[in-house]
């Protein structure tokens, strides 16, 4: 039997648009008790408000994922709470639209910051709630390009990486842990306008492959349900996950089509 979520005290990063933002209404339609973290608070706010309308308790926060001591502010704030957590759902993160060789080390260094540095550190944090749980859950959003490299993600596919490595020995030393990897596509989100040039600047559009992409709320559905059964890994998208498929049957014909595939 699956985890139940009502009047489970739930975490979700990066809950202000997107994926996070459709977890979060779908957590609420669940009964969650919410935590909701986010950069921006204007959009937060909102969420916050279409989960309440539909009874959920939502407390909103201010976090910016680069920044460590914005996360032991927060971590510092909910301990004191004594409020316990059930359900960590690390979904925040920043793409890339530039190609490897170009992308200034800066910009590296603080795409890592957001999508695995950010994250390992809030987890550290709140080491103490996730110990003494007898049924833990961490849910990582990563990514399709946390499964392979692909053009013009390399710091972003570097991250998405390293989220694998880190989170499954988290599950291997803590039995009472179960991380659910959250491995979306083509999901139709505005991640892309947030995206990193190779100065750092942002890319400012949607990409047409992502907004024919699958919607957040089928996403979030999906993924809520893989949370609930305790599933490891859980591919959400269209055609695009066979890419997925075809690099671990037949590596030289991902390669191939890696290189002629629109990374946009």
């Amino acid at each position: 039997m699956g985890m139940v979520f009502k009047d489970r005290n739930i975490i979700i990063t990066g809950a202000s648009s997107g994926i996070g933002a459709a977890l979060a209404v779908e957590f609420a339609s669940e009964g969650a008790r919410l935590h909701l973290l986010a950069r921006n608070m204007e959009r937060l706010s909102n969420v916050a408000q279409a989960c309440r309308s539909i009874g959920a308790q939502v407390e909103e926060y201010q976090v910016d994922m680069a920044d460590m001591a914005s996360i032991d502010s927060f971590c510092a704030t909910y301990l004191d709470k004594g409020c316990g957590l059930d359900v960590l759902v690390l979904n925040a993160g920043i793409s890339q639209r530039s190609d490897a060789l170009s992308t200034e080390a800066s910009v590296t260094r603080g795409i890592m910051e957001t999508d695995f540095f950010g994250p390992v550190h809030m987890t550290t944090c709140l080491a103490g709630l996730i110990r003494s749980s007898k049924d833990f859950r961490i849910a990582v959003t990563s990514s399709i390009s946390g499964l392979f490299g692909f053009p013009l993600r390399s710091a972003y596919c570097a991250a998405k990486h390293a989220l694998f490595g880190y989170f499954e020995t988290i599950e291997i030393e803590n039995p009472q842990v179960r991380v659910t990897f959250l491995i979306p596509g083509r999901i139709n989100t505005p991640i892309s306008r947030s995206a990193r040039l190779a100065d750092g600047s942002g890319y400012g559009q949607m990409d047409p492959g992502q907004a024919r992409g699958v919607s957040a709320e089928k996403c979030a559905r999906k993924a809520v349900k893989a949370i609930a059964r305790g599933k490891r890994r859980k591919l959400i998208g269209g055609a695009e996950l066979l890419m997925v498929h075809i690099k671990r049957l037949c590596p030289s014909l991902f390669f191939f089509l890696a290189r002629r595939v629109s990374s946009v």
